[in-house]
């Protein structure tokens, strides 16, 4: 395979270049990116046999998939300042070894406390690996060729995607739910002891840890998210969630303020004076929220409207969640010829227009054909753009700023998928519920319009994701003429 050098941007001394090969880095950082995937969907088939086995009630059980989630979204950018310090690829066999030991703790568990508590462990892992997986991804090749690779990592990660229900329907069914975490280990291991020995170590410019950023960034995401998550079932007008938001949001305004005045900030705000990396990572958030809020009502549809099974259910909504495996590859080889933008705004246009024909079509007695297109065009529109945007982002910063914006990126589209799915589900609770096939449909239809209209959104957004200017190639110097003495 191809090898380069990994130059280590931000460091002193003269320490020398290590040897990083493409295709291993690509190979390690998909696989492990698959994981973290596979494992915020493939508990969601299995939560009924671990609600009977564990004697856990529905409140209960929904907290080991938001147990997951909430780390996740909350400690992504610590881990990417963390790992500028320390060496990136020592914080990602860090989140591998976490990750697998929660896991293993996870199938283990005798009972629901354990079980969320490995479910937070979890999270904890991907919240480390999934932004440095993309930083040493994007760190070994040119931004030339960042799509191309950023779209081969996400349709892998795509794959987990439209597996996720599927496996953990299988594996439930055939043997039991503790194989859904089981699942998990040994590619971690493997991942951890190939990364350990092919990555090649490279850090970034700070020096010290920003501790009162961390504190300020991990406590203001979490309990935002929190909120979030809690309006759903507690409603936007409950105390919990109005007393959530104002605190999360008061913790993430003070750490913006803090950033602007710490010496060695967590982000760099300068970064967001790039039009392209604040548009980019809008669209980001934007899209994400689409993409989870059409996927949990497209789900319920499937389930509560038409009495499908969960397995049965996770097949049906193939169409749409096939599609980044095949679509975002493709997507990230004509991004890098063509330009990110037609890539970003036509995929969101192309999923409003999946997503709202799913809304106007879906009914109580819809034949499945009839729905087939409009769920496919919604998958199609965002395997296109998903995953255009953070390549967009990261190749809009400074190289030596990449594991930053990578942080912040990934951590403002799992904001984005709690706020879609925060929003869908008071636009379903004001329209409808789940009592009966008729009043769920009333509901998730308007749902679902909610859906395109965040993508409709990220397409507006995605209008200012320009191509970087090329600087103009310095003139060759050209001697002065020496004067004659005649």
């Amino acid at each position: 395979m191809k090898r380069i050098s990994a130059m280590r941007p931000g460091t002193s001394g003269g320490a020398p270049p290590g040897q990083a090969s493409r295709g291993w880095t690509l190979g390690l950082t998909s696989l492990a990116y698959f994981m973290c995937a596979l494992d915020g969907l493939v508990v969601v088939t299995a939560l009924p046999a671990i609600g009977r086995n564990l004697h856990a009630s529905a409140s209960l059980l929904q907290w080991t998939v938001n147990g997951y989630g909430i780390p996740w979204a909350a400690g992504m950018i610590t881990a990417a300042a963390v790992a500028d310090l320390i060496g990136r690829k020592k914080m990602f066999l860090i989140g591998l070894v976490i990750f697998s030991a929660a896991s293993a703790a996870c199938a283990v568990a005798p009972n629901m406390t354990i079980l969320i508590t490995a479910r937070a462990f979890q999270g904890a892992g991907a919240s480390i690996i999934l932004p440095i997986s993309l930083t040493i991804l994007v760190g070994v090749f040119p931004k030339e060729k960042r799509s191309t690779v950023v779209g081969i990592w996400g349709g892998i990660g795509g794959l987990a995607i439209a597996g996720g229900p599927l496996v953990g329907g299988a594996l439930t069914q055939s043997l039991n739910w503790h194989w859904v975490f089981w699942l998990n280990v040994p590619i971690g291991v493997v991942v951890a002891v190939l990364a350990r020995f092919r990555l090649v170590e490279t850090r970034g410019p700070g020096r010290r840890l920003d501790l009162p950023g961390v504190a300020l960034t991990i406590s203001g995401a979490a309990i935002t998210i929190w909120a979030l998550v809690q309006s759903g079932p507690d409603g936007w007008g409950s105390p919990q969630v109005i007393g959530g938001l104002l605190i999360g949001c008061s913790l993430i305004a003070g750490f913006i303020v803090w950033e602007s005045r710490a010496p060695e900030p967590m982000i760099p705000l300068r970064m967001f004076r790039s039009t392209v990396f604040s548009a980019a990572n809008l669209t980001s958030f934007m899209m994400a929220a689409a993409l989870l809020a059409a996927g949990v009502y497209v789900s319920q549809y499937f389930q509560f409207v038409r009495g499908d099974s969960p397995l049965v259910a996770g097949a049906a909504f193939l169409p749409m969640m096939a599609m980044p495996l095949l679509i975002t590859p493709l997507s990230g080889v004509v991004a890098d010829r063509i330009g990110q933008r037609p890539l970003i705004v036509g995929g969101a246009i192309i999923e409003t227009i999946g997503l709202v024909w799913f809304a106007d079509t879906a009914g109580v007695a819809t034949a499945y054909s009839a729905l087939v297109l409009p769920l496919a065009l919604a998958g199609l529109g965002f395997s296109m753009a998903l995953m255009t945007t953070p390549a967009a982002a990261l190749s809009a910063a400074p190289l030596a700023d990449l594991g930053r914006a990578s942080g912040v990126n990934q951590t403002l589209t799992r904001f984005g998928g709690a706020f879609g799915v925060a929003i869908a589900t008071s636009v379903f609770a004001a329209n409808g519920h789940l009592g009966a096939p008729a009043s769920a449909i009333t509901g998730i239809r308007p749902a679902m319009l909610a859906a395109g209209l965040f993508a409709a959104v990220g397409a507006i957004s995605g209008l200012a994701v320009t191509r970087p200017r090329q600087q103009p190639a310095p003139k060759p110097a050209v001697p002065e003429p020496v004067p004659s003495d005649a």
